[in-house]
């Protein structure tokens, strides 16, 4: 199996309470950087910050790479617009960061990056494919398309309670700006990227669209923004089998919605739950208490991890959090610091 791992940015996610993603804006351009540095080294490297919440609760990555570590997979990282350079290898798609989804065009090159990411997936080897994001400020966009599509479902968050109704009134004045209503865009996903969206949408949507096309079976590892690439692939006329994987911790939150949204979208869903609750370590205890919840392809490693195997990730999990400057008697509520200081924090999310 491998993981396709599409990292970028979008100024959206600047936005004052929609986004976890980091607790210091100037740190959220280095989280998918940093995400992608976990993922392929087990720690970040050459990014400036190390995704951890001041809670305690480090960025979904941790738990990828855990799965990684445990279980194995290849990965793949794809620059699909990241603000910050990472020193993970990647393929690029020449795609830059997204502008605040309440300006005019969000994604100005949404079809060449399409397009690109399309190509790629139709040259990949792999006959499966696992397909991820991380983007701070995700979720908003991802409601932008969704509503742009005319498409009636929410969103999930990163942050405990779930801001929708400012993420609403964010997505409700960027369709007024690009001169769209909800459902405007049922017949042209990628002007609905273009308009609310975000680059990262852009290039899983082609990747999976590339893949789907040479027979790939392809698994969209995320929550509500995997629902809302799914939602561009069929408005596309993608009708190839899709499946959608997440964890417990977003579909907890979004109950009988997230299972109601995939089947109208004919995506097979899989929920996958870590075993969290019960373990006393900081980490796992900020899960269970409703931060991050999802991204990095969190869930769809989850999915991976054979019955019994459960344990050995968590495992490797307090030994990624190790490397990330967490302990399971971390109780620090400082704020965010450099590198170059104590153990750097920030935040993922979305």
């Amino acid at each position: 199996m491998r993981v396709v791992l599409a990292a970028g940015a979008t100024e959206t996610a600047l936005i004052d309470g929609i986004s976890a993603a980091g607790a210091a804006p100037e740190l959220m351009a280095h989280t998918p950087a940093a995400d992608a540095e976990i993922l392929a080294y087990g720690e970040p490297t050459d990014a400036s910050v190390v995704p951890v919440s001041p809670t305690g609760c480090p960025t979904p990555a941790a738990v990828t790479r855990a799965v990684r570590e445990a279980v194995g997979f290849d990965l793949t990282v794809v620059d699909a617009g990241l603000a910050k350079p990472t020193a993970a290898p990647t393929v690029d798609l020449e795609a830059d960061p997204g502008a605040d989804v309440r300006e005019p065009v969000t994604v100005p090159e949404a079809e060449r990056i399409f397009e690109r990411a399309r190509e790629y997936g139709r040259d990949l080897p792999e006959d499966e494919l696992l397909l991820g994001e991380t983007i701070p400020g995700g979720t908003t966009t991802a409601l932008g398309a969704l509503t742009a599509l005319g498409e009636s479902v929410g969103v999930s968050s990163s942050l405990p309670e779930n801001p929708l109704e400012r993420k609403r009134r964010v997505v409700e004045r960027g369709l007024a700006e690009s001169g769209l209503e909800a459902g405007d865009c049922e017949d042209a996903p990628l002007r609905a990227i273009r308009a609310v969206g975000d680059p990262v949408q852009a290039a899983v949507t082609g990747i999976a669209a590339g893949a789907l096309e040479d027979g790939a079976r392809v698994i969209l590892a995320g929550g509500t923004q995997m629902v809302a690439v799914a939602a561009l692939l069929r408005h596309a006329g993608i009708d190839s089998p899709l499946e959608v994987a997440t964890t417990s911790f977003v579909a907890d939150e979004q109950d009988e919605a997230l299972p109601e949204a995939c089947a109208r979208l004919d995506c097979e869903l899989t929920v996958t739950d870590p075993g969290f609750d019960g373990h006393d370590h900081v980490a796992m205890a900020r899960y269970c208490a409703g931060e991050a919840k999802e991204g990095v392809a969190m869930g769809g490693a989850l999915s991976l991890v054979p019955d019994g195997g459960m344990g050995a990730v968590r495992d490797r999990f307090e030994d990624v959090c190790r490397r990330l400057g967490i302990d399971e008697r971390d109780e620090r509520a400082d704020g965010p610091t450099d590198r170059a200081a104590d153990p750097p924090e920030g935040s993922r999310g979305s």
